[in-house]
């Protein structure tokens, strides 16, 4: 807006306080707000990952005098012909699958009855959370403990109900990965009980009474009125589980450490060992690579299942 003067006249210059006044600069922005957060992410995560992927196309050792070189992709094509990390991966299927589906329909068992109305169920609610507050090293000592062939818990429960002498549980071929899979299971409960028992609490009291009012019984009401309302919540936390427990290796690193013949040996395991056990930097990333592909398709089919449901909505 333009100021006249007395004489009539136009000056051409806007008034004080008039205007759109001065744009603001980049750093005035969203992305000066989101700055804080998004550098951490960049430099412990997105850098090391990029250069992670760049380790894997050169013959990075430990304890070398000479430069690091560029050598391709020939470490991808080692790992194609290495039957000794195809076991460890199909190892790790069975481990990640073997605890994800147990972990969840015990989740839902025990979401479904801490949402009854029990007697002391804060305190029962307050319990089933306490392996969540545990680091993964303190439980893998613990059941160390409750496995131990000579004083275990359970063997020497297994001696007084008088069902034999016990067993090597980490350390027998046939047992060390069962084993391993129940405490992996007992060891992420928590957070999928959680999760599934905020998806019980959502679901509308009116619709289950509406149902019993129907005639409809417990399992009629918990398919037509409960799973329903519940299964976005399962597959999001079905889906992370997966994701988290192929990525698992602290838990069996402290229980069996891989062994034993390699029985637990999980990939991460494996590239763990190839690269502060063998000095094996390169071909180490490289099996670090392997597994970033698996779980990002894993996480690129939950995304697409998830818009599909989205648009069938």
């Amino acid at each position: 807006m333009t100021v006249t003067t007395a004489a009539g006249r136009s000056t051409g210059r806007s008034a004080p306080g008039s205007g759109p006044g001065p744009r603001p600069g980049p750093l005035h922005g969203p992305w000066f707000l989101v700055l804080p957060a998004l550098l951490p992410i960049l430099f412990l995560s997105v850098g090391p990952l990029l250069y992670g992927v760049a380790l894997a196309f050169t013959d990075a050792q430990s304890g070398r005098t000479q430069a690091t070189g560029w050598i391709g992709s020939l470490n991808f094509r080692d790992l194609l012909h290495d039957t000794l990390f195809w076991d460890s991966f199909r190892i790790g299927l069975v481990w990640a699958v073997g605890v994800t589906v147990p972990q969840f329909l015990l989740s839902l068992g025990l979401a479904l009855l801490l949402n009854q109305r029990l007697r002391l169920r804060w305190l029962a609610r307050a319990l089933a959370i306490v392996p969540w507050a545990m680091p993964e090293v303190v439980v893998g000592i613990m059941w160390r403990l409750v496995y131990n062939p000579d004083a275990g818990v359970l063997n020497e429960t297994l001696r007084d109900l008088g069902l034999g002498e016990g067993r090597v549980w980490l350390g027998g071929l046939a047992t060390a990965l069962p084993a391993v899979v129940v405490v992996g299971v007992w060891a992420g409960m928590p957070q999928t009980t959680v999760a599934l028992l905020a998806g019980v609490q959502n679901t509308p009291r009116e619709l289950h009474e509406a149902a019993a009012l129907d005639g409809a019984g417990a399992w009629q009401r918990f398919r037509a009125v409960t799973w329903p309302a519940l299964r976005p919540v399962a597959l999001a936390i079905s889906a992370l589980n997966l994701i988290w427990n192929v990525n698992s290796f602290a838990l069996v690193y402290v229980l069996t450490g891989g062994g034993p013949g390699g029985r637990t040996r999980l990939p991460m395991l494996f590239a763990y060992e190839e690269a502060f056990r063998y000095g094996q930097f390169g071909y180490a990333a490289a099996m670090g690579c392997v597994m970033v592909a698996v779980v990002s398709v894993l996480l690129a089919l939950y995304l697409v299942g998830r818009l599909k449901e989205d648009q069938d909505r």
